[in-house]
């Protein structure tokens, strides 16, 4: 019964089409199988405050411009769960909303793990109020959801820094490859204090994370280990030299 925690380095809204980390997705999906439902944390909704998608048939939100459009044409229509949406309400205080769907952070990926849309779906906002430590305790009250059949789920990047993207590729920056690795080695020995404190984790945490609305999502996911819990990545790739589609597995 009790499920994993997931967090997803979803990179361009471009990785719903396909491609190779689509298929480290997919291959994911295979393993982890069907859950009761999945509460998603994603970097691409903010609020004052927190807040809980409630729909019973969410809407997919295309919260990007300039793509190609059969991007803006695709839907991932995964049903809600009222029911496990008020449980996260009550574990956490989040306050229930319609007023928002399935962002590009959570359907590009989930089209992916669960192609035939049919494992529910809430998505819990980020609450622009709280500091790192405080998302963290905020992430923990959502630990008995992974006994009841729900999986907690992140979805943003390691590293996330557009200015420095190169568009046609090539090797990652030696600043962010330093910071993903201790990331990386931090959530292998368990060290949340290292994970919440990330601006001293390595030297280059700035650059890696000029804004940190992508590396929050990670701090939901580490917050549901348990004693016993194996760590592992897949997608480990740094894209353009400084977005990171690294993913990460507990339990």
């Amino acid at each position: 019964m009790r499920q994993p925690a997931l967090f997803f380095g979803h990179g361009s809204p471009m990785n719903a089409l396909g491609g190779p980390y689509a298929e480290g997705w997919r291959r994911l999906g295979e393993g982890v199988g069907k859950p009761r439902g999945v509460v998603m944390v994603s970097a691409h909704w903010e609020t004052e405050g927190a807040a809980v998608t409630t729909q019973s048939a969410p809407e997919t939100i295309h919260d990007f411009g300039g793509f190609p459009d059969e991007l803006h044409a695709m839907q991932y229509p995964a049903p809600g769960c009222p029911t496990l949406a008020l449980r996260v309400s009550d574990l956490t205080g989040a306050a229930p909303t319609d007023q928002w769907g399935l962002d590009h952070g959570t359907w590009s990926v989930l089209a992916h793990v669960w192609p035939a849309a049919d494992v529910p779906v809430v998505q819990l906002s980020l609450d622009r109020r709280l500091d790192a430590r405080g998302h963290f305790n905020l992430a923990r009250k959502l630990a008995p959801l992974r006994d009841e059949g729900v999986i907690i789920a992140g979805s943003g990047d390691f590293v996330h820094n557009l200015r420095t993207w190169k568009r046609a590729g090539g090797e990652a920056y030696d600043w962010a490859t330093r910071f993903n690795e201790a990331v990386k080695a931090a959530l292998a020995r368990g060290d949340n204090e290292a994970l919440i404190n990330w601006v001293g984790l390595a030297e280059d945490a700035q650059l890696s994370v000029p804004t940190d609305e992508h590396y929050l999502p990670l701090l939901y996911v580490a917050a549901q280990r348990r004693a016993g819990d194996d760590v592992s990545f897949f997608n480990d790739v740094i894209e353009g030299g400084s977005i990171s589609m690294t993913g990460v597995r507990i339990g």
